[in-house]
């Protein structure tokens, strides 16, 4: 594919936080992810990045993943992948495991809470 035609590829606009880590610098770096492609995606993040280089990107539901950074401009930057990925699983909600916590109230049965509750 040339580089024209990696523009007409189908992007979904969403904002999910992803990791980053580029070949030769240490530790991963916390960016945004502005929109998704198949073949790459937008970032935004304090990170000095340059065109050309090699990194990995954690991004939700799919994992790490390998490309280049395909442009940069002020905080944003593209990434094309190495390999294609189904955008529509970052998209898809995070599934409660056994150890996920709930963040529910149990439901009220009877007792002295009871009468504080008003009927409608």
């Amino acid at each position: 594919m040339s580089e024209s035609d990696h523009r007409y590829i189908a992007r979904d606009s969403l904002f999910v936080m992803a990791d980053l880590r580029i070949d030769g610098i240490d530790g991963e770096h916390r960016v945004k992810v502005r929109n998704l492609s198949s073949g790459g995606l937008m970032a935004d993040g304090e990170i000095a990045v340059q065109r050309g280089m090699p990194v990995a990107i954690n991004i939700r539901n799919i994992g790490w993943t390998e490309g280049t950074v395909a442009w940069v401009q002020d905080s944003r930057f593209g990434i094309a992948f190495r390999e294609e990925i189904d955008p529509k699983i970052a998209r898809a909600p995070i599934a409660a495991g056994e150890g996920t916590p709930r963040f529910v109230r149990p439901v009220l049965a009877g007792g002295p809470e009871q009468s504080r509750l008003r009927k409608i």
